[in-house]
């Protein structure tokens, strides 16, 4: 009996033993990479061939591909897409030639109010800030709304008391400031004043597109190589925008949205429209309930916002790493590597 239960108690340590050394096989073997992967946008508009000047041009591939390869580089050092998608939607906040940060448009008063968002697919935490006026990098902010808070969206005073809080250095106004925005007021302003109320109305509610207006938000959607998906939106909103206005940049679900089991999408363009329709989740649903693939998601998506008359673009990466783009005007900032690690950065609706 006694040699029966050494017997026993034998085959019992044997097969933990084996257990133990097939878990230590299994944990020693090397984690799968995802394949990474990253696309970025400087907004959507009326961007002719036949208005740019070479030199312009030049600036904005070249911003655009700095902006693209600072973000893949810390997706290819085993960086998270969430760091990805700050790094590279910093850089375009502080170039003049978009729409977010240093290039921001003016308000109806002339001042500059900002707004931002960014979303982790892994977790579906957001953070996002709206009408701020003293920050420097919007999406810097909405970063640590996300991280460091239990809300969602701060917005002005309140966000700005947040960034304090947080350490974040306040910039003035001035730092806005750039001729070419401001121009863009004064003819806005001329504008109103020779229209009577109803026209002016109406132009409020179907803002006239024009590539100064209309183009310069910008985003990102990056996948890193765990699989996870990351998105975020910056933009200075509409040039002469009155009584506080925020569009669909800093709304989760509208212009920005992120899920590891579907995608991730920034978006640009009429933000009123964006919002009426929630383009960002409407794509990763469509993905989700009706298994679209997000090039066919993007369009319908898009398409919606044209049905209600409506002008923008958005940009989608999955959950493989295929991108989707696609925008109803004449042009859109965009930016992406493709298959083979290189950069690829277009303008026009070619």
């Amino acid at each position: 009996m006694c040699t029966s239960s050494v017997f026993r108690c034998r085959i019992f340590f044997l097969i933990l033993l084996i257990v133990f050394v097939g878990l230590g096989v299994v944990s020693s073997q090397p984690v799968p990479r995802h394949e990474i992967g990253i696309v970025v946008h400087g907004g959507a508009g009326t961007i002719l061939r036949s208005n740019m000047k070479p030199e312009t041009e030049k600036q904005y591939r070249d911003t655009l591909t700095h902006a693209l390869m600072t973000g893949y580089g810390i997706l290819r050092n085993h960086g998270t897409s969430l760091d990805a998608v700050e790094a590279t939607i910093k850089i375009l906040e502080d170039c003049p030639l978009f729409n977010a940060g240093k290039g921001a448009v003016f308000t109806h008063e002339g001042t500059n109010e900002l707004d931002a968002s960014i979303m982790d697919g892994r977790t579906l935490k957001a953070g996002a800030v709206a009408a701020v006026k003293h920050i420097k990098n919007p999406i810097a902010l909405a970063r640590l709304v996300m991280d460091r808070s239990k809300h969602v969206m701060l917005t002005g005073d309140g966000a700005e008391a947040f960034a304090k809080e947080q350490g974040v250095a306040l910039v003035p106004q001035e730092y806005f400031f750039t001729q070419r925005r401001w121009n863009d007021l004064l003819k806005a302003r001329e504008a109103d004043r020779k229209q009577d109320s109803l026209n002016r109305l109406n132009k409020q509610l179907n803002p006239v597109d024009t590539s100064e207006s209309k183009h310069g938000t910008v985003g990102c959607v990056a996948i890193d190589e765990q699989g996870n998906i990351s998105a975020g939106t910056s933009t200075g909103g509409i040039t002469d925008k009155r009584f506080g206005r925020i569009g669909d940049s800093p709304i989760i679900g509208a212009g920005t949205y992120a899920d590891d089991s579907t995608c991730g999408v920034s978006a640009t363009g009429d933000g009123e429209y964006f919002i009426r329709v929630g383009v960002a989740r409407t794509i990763a649903a469509l993905m989700e309930y009706k298994n679209l693939s997000v090039q066919q998601a993007t369009e319908e998506a898009i398409k919606k916002v044209g049905k209600l008359g409506g002008t923008g673009g958005a940009i989608a990466l999955d959950k493989d790493g295929h991108i989707g783009i696609y925008f109803n005007t004449e042009g859109m900032y965009r930016a992406y590597i493709d298959e083979n690690g290189r950069p690829v950065v277009k303008i026009y609706n070619d």
